[in-house]
């Protein structure tokens, strides 16, 4: 298939995937097996051994690059163990510059494992791309960006940081998890490596944990694909087709998590007991122009605070919620209400937390595709 030759829509549904040329199933098979039979030592038409090869795992890598305009995609066990893959890339005495809003677990592999081997993070600011100058010194190797940030739906540009990373000799590596493919190309942009937890919005039915790596340049694609092999954080072919499943589907789920994500944000704001609404698609956003410039859609993930702050009113709405599901994790179908402080930040000291305006009482939503009115009914009445 001509990937410059069809609209994103298309490609979703048709990209590196062919029909099986045995049988001409329509769906990519699932490969479930461990090793290849060989002709001869060395004549393993392309496969050898799972971990490193799988016919399921190559659909999808090539349907990833093919989505996010890249040249070169690799599929990992989950969202970390890709983190962990790029992390790999650096060095003893390493510097990281890092936005000060993202993931817990994200904050929790770099401060609690990878700092242990000698690699500096420096945690920032990122809203103003040039505040990462001041940071940069002779043993920068990496600047590591998400966005919209995870859970305060910060925005980074994009582009101002690819600039950067240029004139300094770094790589740019871009957490796309809440934008997803359909809403936002990092490597458009001049990223070096854009990052998915497929688990969210790309597998899209919460019942797979999967991590994706997409990029341009073969250098690093040869680099990373040893480590992906060599240190075997990898999925399995279930896994894999369940994402490829998820993909073809990726484009009429946004537009419904991004119609209902407009709706809620803008029933939060109206709402008398709702203090700030975080929302990248408000016009009064910090960088709302930047997020316009970069993305198609601003998505189905808000956070908000209660005008009544404190945690025991918090709880009290994630405890009557019926259609909002508490529960970690995002991008799935149905909708979910959580707690970042005590949830997925956990792992972020509360001095940190705060300091990044992550309040105690913050309470996140993703956004699914059920009727709009059923979930405005819903938050209305655990809101009160």
């Amino acid at each position: 298939m001509d990937n410059k030759k069809y609209k994103l829509g298309t490609k979703l549904i048709h990209a590196g995937v062919e029909p099986d040329p045995t049988t001409g199933a329509i769906m990519t098979p699932i490969y479930q097996t461990s090793t290849y039979v060989q002709a001869a030592p060395g004549d393993h038409k392309g496969y050898e051994y799972a971990r490193t090869q799988n016919p399921t795992r190559t659909v999808l890598q090539n349907a990833l690059a093919a989505i996010e305009n890249g040249k070169y995609g690799l599929c990992f066990g989950s969202g970390m163990a890709a983190t962990d893959a790029v992390a790999k890339l650096l060095m003893p005495g390493d510097e990281v510059i890092v936005a000060n809003d993202l993931y817990g677990g994200t904050y929790r592999i770099f401060t609690k494992v990878f700092a242990c081997y000698g690699i500096k993070f420096h945690f920032i600011d990122m809203s103003n791309a040039e505040n990462i100058r001041q940071h940069v010194n002779d043993k920068t190797k990496m600047i590591w960006a998400e966005t919209p940030t995870n859970p305060l739906l910060n925005i980074i540009d994009i582009e101002a940081c690819a600039k950067i990373a240029k004139e300094k000799n770094l790589l740019l590596v871009v957490d796309n998890t809440f934008a997803s493919p359909y809403l936002q190309n990092p490597l458009d942009w001049g990223a070096d490596i854009v990052l998915h937890s497929a688990t969210k919005y790309l597998g899209g039915h919460s019942d797979v944990v999967h991590g994706a790596l997409i990029m341009n340049d073969q250098s690093l694609e040869e680099r990373l694909r040893f480590i992906q092999n060599s240190c075997g954080a990898v999925p399995g072919p279930h896994d894999c087709w369940l994402v490829l499943r998820g993909i073809k589907t990726l484009h009429v789920r946004m537009d419904r998590h991004c119609q209902n994500g407009e709706a809620i944000a803008n029933y939060l704001r109206s709402h008398e007991k709702v203090g700030k609404v975080y929302w990248c698609g408000f016009e009064d956003h910090p960088n709302h122009a930047i997020a316009k410039k970069q993305m198609r859609g601003f998505g189905g993930m808000i956070s908000f605070v209660l005008k009544d702050d404190n945690i025991e009113a918090a709880n009290a709405v994630l405890k009557k919620t019926k259609l909002f599901s508490l529960a970690e994790s995002l991008g799935g179908v149905e909708s979910l209400i959580g707690h970042p402080a005590t949830m997925t930040h956990g792992s972020i000291p509360r001095e940190q937390r705060i300091a990044n305006g992550l309040a105690d009482s913050l309470i996140r939503l993703s956004v699914g595709i059920e009727d709009i009115d059923d979930l405005i009914e819903d938050l209305k009445q655990a809101i009160g």
